[in-house]
């Protein structure tokens, strides 16, 4: 999932120096959810493990 904010964070910054700034913008916003999405699900993922060990 974080090569796909990755990907996305690579797009927005092409976009940026090229000059179109509207997709920049949506692609850096697309970045940050599945970024956020990413650590949210790492986070609960870490929880279920050390409840499991427990």
């Amino acid at each position: 999932m974080l090569n796909w904010a990755i990907l996305f964070l690579i797009v927005a910054l092409v976009a940026a120096v090229l000059g179109f700034g509207g997709i920049a913008g949506t692609a850096i916003g697309i970045a940050k959810i599945i970024f956020v999405v990413a650590i949210v699900l790492f986070l609960i993922s870490a929880v279920m493990h050390m409840m499991r060990r427990a």
